[in-house]
């Protein structure tokens, strides 16, 4: 494995300028992949020398990871993800669905977001380089298994397969959703994207609920 280089902290960076740099790269990664994203771009755009940037950051690769956390820190405080266990109960998928629907509306209150969506499908993007990415899927992965776990408890979800099974279907469902939410979300307004969300929400509803836990 090769050697990462080691990040400098942007500890003087004024918050505008840095909030700047972070959502001018993560729109550059997003819009031309890891490889043929321009550092120079990103710089010039800024207004910083390159020496300026080499002082908070000692690679493009340093400057993706900073990305990834800060926007998936950002989107995971405006989302504000209930503990599953508060999810228990009757209207188990009335929650689920209300979550959902914060979620898209938190998504859409900033760009650099939906730029952070697409880099989880970078074509380019190596395994060491996606680390940053891998940590954040992961989280996702473990938080979405305790939400199946609580729904199957409480009859819920159907539990007529081997929950591990289960979890990995609704990850690649929802994975399937978001990149074609990503590749078609210009298409909509805002009354046919809620329209579409809750269509999405119906087809994981069909594909997890239980007899009895559907409407």
């Amino acid at each position: 494995m090769s050697e990462r280089t080691t990040e400098r902290v942007p500890g003087v960076m004024a918050p505008q300028r840095y909030r700047r740099l972070l959502a001018t790269a993560a729109g550059e990664f997003a819009a031309h992949g890891f490889e043929q994203a321009s550092l120079n771009a990103i710089i010039r755009t800024c207004g910083m020398s390159k020496s300026s940037f080499y002082h908070y950051y000692g690679s493009k690769e340093a400057l993706f990871d900073r990305v990834v956390e800060e926007a998936s820190a950002a989107l995971a405080r405006d989302l504000n993800a209930p503990d599953p266990e508060t999810l228990a109960g009757a209207d188990f998928w009335a929650r689920v669905e209300a979550f959902l629907a914060e979620a898209l509306a938190a998504s859409a209150r900033q760009d650099w977001y939906a730029d952070l969506g697409r880099l989880f499908y970078l074509p380019d993007l190596s395994a060491e380089r996606g680390v940053a990415l891998q940590r954040v899927l992961a989280g996702v992965a473990d938080w979405l298994g305790r939400v199946l776990a609580v729904g199957r408890a409480c009859g819920a979800v159907r539990d007529d397969l081997p929950a591990s099974l289960q979890a990995e279907l609704l990850f690649a469902l929802l994975q399937a959703m978001d990149r074609w939410s990503l590749r078609h979300m210009q298409e909509f307004d805002e009354t046919a994207i809620a329209g579409l969300a809750h269509r999405q929400f119906e087809a994981m509803q069909r594909l997890l609920a239980t007899d009895a836990a559907m409407p």
